[in-house]
């Protein structure tokens, strides 16, 4: 199970360059916000999702000012409609709690069923914003290495644009 130590150790293994910052607990962009974290650089907001038959599952990761119209996003990526992810599959597919989600537990889906859809403005980003798996903490990365990443492990990734 990857948690926050094992992420970091994954990182370095694989030299990734990356800061990061511990904080007290945040459940919220609001609490981002009010500790400051934000104001570091891109911090992502991040919704897991399922697909009306709950049989695909997409972890979806934008900016934190973009919006996700789960309407629009859906036919944009060849899903049917969207419903948010319980907490028992937050924890089966991706072993975090709700308020822990990061594009980072796709290291915890071993069947690899996640797909990561990101917000095409986070290219070229040398510095993006996302919890290590545990909310206690904030990892700043170059976006190309956390694509790089999650495809090496073998998600699918889906680049697609959203609203600000």
């Amino acid at each position: 199970m990857y948690g926050k130590q094992e992420i970091y150790e994954l990182l370095e293994n694989k030299g990734i360059a990356y800061e990061k910052l511990e904080h007290d607990a945040v459940y919220t962009m609001e609490d981002m916000d009010k500790a400051g974290i934000t104001a570091k650089g891109t911090v992502c907001k991040n919704l897991f999702l399922r697909d009306a038959k709950g049989k695909n599952h997409y972890l979806v990761t934008v900016p934190e000012e973009k919006q996700v119209d789960l309407k629009v996003l859906a036919p944009q990526i060849g899903s049917t409609r969207f419903s948010f992810g319980s907490a028992e599959r937050l924890m089966k597919y991706l072993g975090v709690e709700q308020g822990c989600v990061s594009p980072l537990g796709v290291f915890n889906d071993e069947s690899r069923n996640v797909t990561v859809v990101f917000d095409e403005d986070l290219q070229g980003n040398p510095s993006v914003g996302v919890h290590p798996n545990d909310n206690t903490a904030t990892l700043w990365l170059a976006f190309s290495d956390l694509k790089r990443l999650i495809e090496e492990h073998g998600n699918r990734v889906i680049l697609t644009k959203f609203e600000a």
